[in-house]
């Protein structure tokens, strides 16, 4: 549109030019500098406005005395006249510079005080009324010595057939003298104690701060080799001392996640060892016995090329998890998706995998996450269970509780929350040679905790009985419910569905009860 200016923009095409900021050095000032320049200029501000109302108030006082001053001298003449004494000469207040005239209705002076004895009438102002209080005026340019502004009160008086009107002017001048001896000592003062208040506030600021400044320099020194060593907090209780109590509570979660960073590599490249050694074994022997049959070495290959791509595959997935990455969030029917993972061909087609009673749930989480901690949970079951494997959901208006148990050799009570731990292997039972990296059951508990729910083992012997428990969905349903929003929903594979609160039979498996 004319008449509107166009933004101006940089070298490069559609970017605008940076806002140019006002005050652009305040930033580069140290926290204490700018505490100390904006602590002083608000004392400065403070003690400026109460000198200007210092100034103020004295100057009024001192007016409002001359001005009663005034009208009491000029009180005196009115209530002589009015009673037919004799005012000349007027009587002198004994100040040397004060004025008293009395002029009649012609503007003749007809009595004044010594000082001002011969002179024409120096005022002219408007009186007040008799028997009431004399008006009093500011009169500048009074040609009477170095005193040119006069406080004048003015009132008549006499007889109504000889009006007379009473003049008393005291000078400003002794006001105006005061008021500028204080205004100059102000002026001296005020910027000397504004610099004193900058000084303590400097002072005050660099205490207060201090600690800080420690905390800075001790945090500084720690690095990734000697996260175990901690801040020393001040002996006072107050925010300083829970800045460092939060900066020690971060190091030791840094010094925990560090190490356990450490821990998980090692376990990894101890774990990825055995495979890559045992293949890398079968190909330096095909390679110095060209003409041997491989054909016996290859099962034995494949089985432990398998076993690496599951445990990389495991890695992988825990690496992402403990990036905290989010999480796709989508209504779940937790029971068709149980229902799915049961009827999914199992490495032991000898175990039958059935399901108890599977009541419908429904939570709010990611699908394909909630399908690999299900997954994860049969899959360990199977291994170690002997022939069968049952599963059941039960859901409440708070929560949904997923029970997978086998009939293997169960786990040990003391052994029930390490089994969640990554690389955690128990018995022989438990070991490596049925085909676990380790690293299946804490898959589950990340995937179960980031739902706000957890994985525990119970007691339900004689095998082992491990639980889940995840928050269901409200009843009236999240905003995604409302009308006019889709809601996308987990859909099990192709095949036929089994109806709700019966029971399913996965591959080589009979239905449970019901």
């Amino acid at each position: 549109m004319p008449g509107i200016p166009a933004p101006v923009r940089s070298g490069r095409a559609g970017a605008v030019a940076p806002r140019h900021r006002p005050f652009p050095h305040w930033r580069r000032l140290s926290l204490r500098a700018r505490l100390t320049a904006a602590a002083t200029l608000v004392a400065a501000l403070g003690l400026s406005l109460a000198a200007v109302l210092l100034l103020i108030s004295q100057r009024g006082s001192l007016m409002h005395g001359l001005d009663g001053s005034a009208r009491q001298r000029a009180l005196i003449i009115a209530t002589a006249l009015d009673k037919g004494r004799p005012v000349q000469p007027l009587p002198a207040s004994g100040a040397g510079d004060d004025v008293a005239q009395v002029v009649d209705s012609r503007g003749r002076v007809v009595a004044a005080s010594e000082n001002v004895a011969g002179e024409h009438a120096l005022f002219h102002v408007r009186p007040a009324a008799p028997d009431s209080e004399p008006s009093v005026y500011s009169v500048r340019g009074v040609p009477l010595g170095d005193n040119d502004t006069y406080r004048v009160a003015a009132l008549s008086a006499g007889p109504a057939d000889a009006r007379k009107t009473v003049y008393v002017g005291l000078p400003t001048a002794p006001v105006d003298h005061a008021v500028h001896t204080l205004t100059a000592e102000l002026a001296v003062g005020l910027p000397t104690l504004t610099a004193l208040l900058a000084a303590a506030g400097w002072h005050i600021t660099g205490r207060a701060l201090g600690p800080v400044e420690r905390l800075r320099r001790q945090a500084a020194e720690i690095t990734t080799t000697d996260l175990h060593r901690r801040l020393d907090l001040p002996p006072n209780t107050d925010e300083v001392r829970r800045l460092g109590e939060t900066l020690n509570d971060l190091l030791k979660r840094l010094d925990e996640a560090t190490a356990r960073q450490r821990q998980f590599v090692a376990d990894a490249a101890h774990e990825l060892r055995s495979p890559v050694a045992a293949v890398r074994a079968e190909l330096e022997t095909a390679a110095r016995h060209p003409r041997a049959d491989l054909s016996a070495r290859i099962p034995g290959m494949l089985e432990e090329t398998v076993r690496l791509g599951a445990l990389v595959d495991d890695l992988v997935h825990l690496a992402r998890l403990d990036t905290r990455g989010a999480l796709r969030e989508t209504e779940v029917d937790l029971d068709d998706l149980v229902e799915a993972e049961v009827r999914r061909p199992h490495a032991r087609p000898e175990v039958s995998v059935a399901c108890g009673r599977i009541q419908p749930a429904r939570i709010r989480g990611d699908p394909d996450a909630l399908s690999r901690a299900v997954r994860n949970l049969l899959d360990n079951a199977v291994r170690h269970a002997h022939r069968r494997v049952e599963v059941t959901l039960a859901a409440t208006d708070s929560e949904a509780v997923l029970c997978v148990r086998d009939d293997g050799p169960g786990i040990p009570p003391a052994d029930r929350e390490r089994v969640f731990d990554r690389f955690t292997r128990l018995d022989d039972a438990r070991s490596r040679d049925a085909g676990g990296s380790g690293l299946g059951l804490a898959i589950v508990r990340e995937i179960v905790t980031r739902h706000g729910g957890r994985a525990s083992v119970e007691d339900g012997g004689p095998g082992a009985r491990l639980v889940l428990r995840l928050p269901v969905s409200p009843p009236g349903g999240r905003p995604d419910d409302r009308p006019g929003r889709s809601v996308r929903r987990y859909t099990p594979p192709a095949g036929r569905r089994p109806r709700r609160g019966r029971g399913c039979a996965g591959p080589g498996g009979s239905s449970g009860p019901g």
